[in-house]
């Protein structure tokens, strides 16, 4: 039986819990071009990240800050795991521009860098595509800078407008993608001829969770017409191991 080893529920007021979420902060464009400056304002009239109603908002704002001309939050775990299933219960903003995501990244990216650490996109969402959901593995050998990434695409209707769950199911051998409990993408250490070294496997090693909500970039695209503030909501985050 699969054992709770982590979660937030959300079922408390203000800013996220310290204990659990480090907030990221920076308007570097963060590799992609982005347009955001990820605060840490605490706040309640202008945070970017926030618990209320059961619920944590990560909220996109239109407003000059630090150099750019929108604000939002990024949220890293405290917490890291090896293997696992990870579920994420959200509501995706909309609106061109919008560049929301549920992922993880190894570790190790301190040590080692980006990509040979490894990231694994639970989700991700782009408002000029409102009904398509993005689920990818990125290592040094297959990410999306040589454009060898591997990546599915479904198209499913209404992510802005109520909560689903978003998950990966990780495993030694393989990661399999889950919306609403059903598998939607997967890819096993070294099938079709892939590479199975930490070149192309590197999900063996520890990764920590991010949530966050970017704004343009080479994904995102111009926020022309965005109305603002968009908002990714988040009912719950939960962890299990197999015992």
């Amino acid at each position: 039986m699969p054992k709770l080893i982590w979660y937030d529920d959300f079922n408390y007021e203000g800013p996220p819990d310290p204990g659990k979420w480090r907030l990221e902060t920076g308007g570097h464009g963060w590799g992609n071009r982005e347009l955001q400056y990820y605060t840490d304002r605490r706040e309640p009239e202008d945070a970017n990240a926030y618990v209320t109603g059961g619920r944590l908002v990560i909220a996109l704002r239109r407003e000059p800050f630090g150099g750019c001309d929108y604000t939002s939050a990024r949220l890293n775990s405290r917490a890291s795991w090896r293997y696992g299933r990870i579920e994420v219960m959200a509501k995706l903003p909309s609106g061109a521009g919008t560049w929301p995501a549920i992922w993880m990244l190894g570790e190790g990216i301190g040590q080692t860098g980006w990509p040979l650490c490894g990231e694994i996109d639970i989700m991700e969402h782009v408002g000029r595509d409102p009904d398509r959901v993005y689920f990818s593995l990125h290592s040094k050998l297959y990410n999306h800078a040589l454009r060898t990434h591997l990546t599915q695409t479904r198209v499913l209707p209404g992510v802005s407008e109520g909560f689903h769950q978003y998950a990966v199911d990780w495993k030694e051998d393989a990661v399999t993608f889950l919306f609403d409990d059903e598998a939607v993408a997967q890819w096993r250490n070294g099938e079709a001829g892939r590479v199975s070294t930490a070149d192309g496997w590197p999900f063996n090693a520890p990764f920590y969770l991010l949530l966050n909500v970017a704004c343009g970039g080479g994904f995102g695209g111009p926020p022309d017409g965005l109305c603002l503030p968009q908002t990714m909501e988040v009912q719950y985050v939960r962890v299990y191991r197999e015992e």
